[in-house]
């Protein structure tokens, strides 16, 4: 009896069946991973301009810092380029870390957390996503 239930409830979530059981995926969306890295990446970097040691430290500073890293998870997560995930995510936090770079005269820093913050939400697309 246990076994038939356990079955109509895996069934019931979408599940994959095994013959041990049932196993649950943990499949999501793209665009929830995606939303879910950049509220993640986005707290993360507006820490980093908090308690660095940027001297403008304004509330503007933390929102583009906030909003840059979100921008970052939700397209990484979305492109569709012809490469590894991975790297299409590298691509997207280049590419939005290099006017912010360019305009705070901060390219390590800023540049640095793009390469990083990008494949992480790429591969977690990769990974996760649908």
């Amino acid at each position: 009896m246990t076994h038939f239930a356990t079955s109509s409830l895996c069934s019931d979530r979408r599940s994959l069946h095994t013959d041990a059981g049932c196993s649950t995926s943990l499949a999501m969306n793209r665009l929830l991973i995606g939303i879910l890295c950049g509220i993640a990446f986005g707290i993360a970097d507006a820490l980093m301009v908090v308690f660095g040691k940027h001297p403008d430290r304004t509330t503007s500073l933390i929102l583009q810092a906030f909003f840059s890293r979100f921008a970052i998870g939700v397209l990484a997560a979305n492109v569709s380029f012809r490469l590894h995930p991975a790297l299409s995510g590298a691509i997207v936090g280049l590419l939005i870390g290099l006017p912010d770079a360019l305009a705070q005269k901060s390219y390590l820093g800023i540049l640095g957390t793009g390469l990083i913050f990008g494949p992480l939400t790429g591969w977690a697309a990769m990974k996760w996503a649908q």
